[in-house]
């Protein structure tokens, strides 16, 4: 057991079957299924994510940018509104009352502390350890190996000091080692 405060690790769902599969079962919680596509759309902080508001959003179009200020960080990014999203949000805005995208039960938005526990349940059938850093992870592991972004761009970002943070924070499997090492050169 980790010590109250301790930092643990969370992984990212890397298998594309286990991401479908949450989408799908999210389909019948519009909130829930809205912040798990715009989290593995788009590598923000949960932090950042919670916070945005619907005014910032409720004219979006698919290529869309909303500018940001990192809450950890106060660092500028951004939220760009992918196709994905796009269509999650047009149905979600027309339900949508309340001053922020992901508003809690308890007035305000969501903690981030609150989606944790969220990605914990949606990823419970799932081996590894799940947390509001999955979403994060997820994207930038799914750029990095089903899309061949390096880590350059990752590490912009997510706005790290180097590429060599970023590569430590998406962490390189001993898999991932031993498949390069079986290329065959010359």
């Amino acid at each position: 057991m980790n010590p109250k405060g301790s930092k643990v690790a969370v992984d990212p769902v890397r298998d594309l079957k286990d991401l479908r599969g949450i989408t799908k079962a999210l389909r019948g919680y519009p909130r829930d299924l809205l912040l798990w596509t715009m989290g593995i759309n788009n590598g923000l902080r949960a932090s950042d994510l919670v916070r945005t508001r619907v005014d910032q959003v409720k004219d979006a179009k698919p290529g869309s940018v909303v500018h940001i200020t990192e809450q950890k960080t106060g660092k500028a990014n951004v939220l760009v509104i992918n196709k994905a999203v796009h269509k999650l949000l047009a149905d979600y805005l027309a339900d949508c009352t309340g001053e922020y995208l992901f508003a809690s039960r308890k007035g305000g938005h969501l903690t981030s502390k609150s989606v944790g526990r969220l990605v914990k349940d949606w990823c419970r059938n799932l081996h590894g350890n799940y947390g509001a850093h999955t979403l994060r992870k997820t994207w930038g592991y799914h750029q990095r190996v089903n899309h061949g972004v390096g880590f350059e761009i990752l590490c912009k970002r997510y706005n790290h000091s180097s590429p060599a943070v970023t590569m430590r924070y998406l962490g390189i499997e001993d898999r991932e080692v031993h498949e390069i090492l079986m290329n065959d050169i010359g």
